[in-house]
């Protein structure tokens, strides 16, 4: 993958497109199912390019505009509303869990090859299938879960303690690490993060227009 601003941009949206996904769950009970099919996607299917993992640049909306609001100097969105501060715990904890997995190659070994299975699947269910996600979640819990420290999800016990929301909570922070792998692998790192903000904020706006 090409290192540009452009490959990082929408690395980092699709990270938050995740995570947005988590806190929808955790609150409502319930996800935009686009969202939840783009994410989803990026790990079952291949791409030529970036973008293309999750279905186009505008199936990354929702994350390309977090990105300008949590990259931003504002304490409040476009809308008027509080920066959710869990958004950037979760994504701050998912991208060091990568690079925890990056440096345990057994595990990912583990986790490519469940994902390999998973895939082969797709003959016969659908990237949303109960089937397909109940497999991906469980995938997540044998392999991410085990190289901790675990992100706890705050949210309403209600939802939190439903299986089928657990469920598909796993299934978007492995999405998550995914996304994570790709701003890696497209030149990202802590220091782009903090220093590159200004650039990957004109980036996501140029890809919304």
């Amino acid at each position: 993958m090409e290192s540009n601003t452009q490959n990082r941009t929408l690395a980092l949206a699709a990270l938050f497109q995740c995570v947005e996904g988590v806190n929808q769950l955790a609150s409502k009970g319930r996800v935009e199912p686009e969202l939840l099919e783009s994410c989803i996607n990026s790990i079952l299917q291949d791409a030529d390019t970036l973008a293309g993992l999750y279905g186009g640049v505008d199936a990354l909306r929702t994350g390309l505009q977090t990105l300008l609001y949590q990259l931003g100097g504002n304490t409040l969105t476009p809308d008027g509303r509080p920066k959710n501060m869990e958004t950037t715990r979760y994504s701050i904890n998912i991208l060091y869990l990568e690079n925890k997995l990056h440096q345990n190659p057994d595990t990912f070994s583990r986790l490519m090859t469940g994902i390999g299975a998973a895939q082969a699947q797709l003959e016969f269910f659908e990237p949303t299938h109960p089937n397909m996600i109940a497999r991906l979640a469980e995938l997540y819990t044998d392999t991410i879960s085990k190289v901790g420290p675990r992100i706890i999800i705050k949210g309403e016990q209600t939802h939190l303690s439903n299986p089928d929301t657990a469920a598909r909570i796993r299934v978007l922070l492995l999405a998550g690490i995914r996304a994570a792998l790709l701003w890696r692998q497209a030149g990202g790192n802590r220091w782009r993060l903090f220093f590159a903000r200004g650039a990957m904020q004109d980036e996501a706006r140029r890809l919304l227009a």
